[in-house]
């Protein structure tokens, strides 16, 4: 099954549904619309797509192809639903998806029990609250549960491993 899922072709249309149903709870719900509006929730998303792949070649074109396919579909559905967007924030998700694969490489690098993996996973952390602090106002409490998510997939036992 994990490697069905965790299959190149599948990440991108997985990303593509989550273009489109992102968008459609920006339209439809207020507390979705604001929790997939951060960058904390795709954080998440990215580091489970990484902690379950099994080669960091792979974690990076998988969470590339995630937020390609993500970043697609979401604008395409909001040029069709008469959505308010601006270049900025066109352009600030352009620059967060090209650098994916830099990140997935980074917390492939968490996913060991050494010390730089807990230095990258304390950086991950980091990360998640400033930017939700500097970008979003936050951390409002789902930034919190976000977090708490995130120190149990870092921080959880580790297997060593090679790679």
């Amino acid at each position: 099954m994990k490697k069905i899922i965790y299959n190149p072709v599948v990440m991108l249309l997985l990303g593509l549904i989550a273009g489109v149903l992102t968008r459609l709870a920006d339209i439809y719900t207020q507390v979705l619309c604001s929790v997939f509006s951060e960058l904390s929730v795709w954080i998440l998303i990215g580091v489970v797509i990484v902690i379950f792949c099994d080669s960091r070649k792979r974690a990076c074109l998988d969470v590339f192809l995630f937020c390609v396919g993500m970043l697609i579909t979401y604008y395409i559905v909001a040029e069709y639903t008469d959505g308010v967007w601006g270049r900025d924030f066109v352009y600030g998700w352009a620059a967060f998806t090209l650098l994916t694969p830099v990140f997935a490489w980074f917390t492939w690098i968490a996913k060991g029990s050494s010390i730089w993996g807990k230095l990258v996973s304390a950086g991950i952390i980091a990360v998640t609250l400033a930017s939700s602090i500097i970008l979003f106002d936050g951390p409002k409490f789902y930034d919190i549960i976000i977090v708490i998510i995130l120190v149990f997939l870092l921080f959880k036992k580790k297997k060593s491993r090679s790679s």
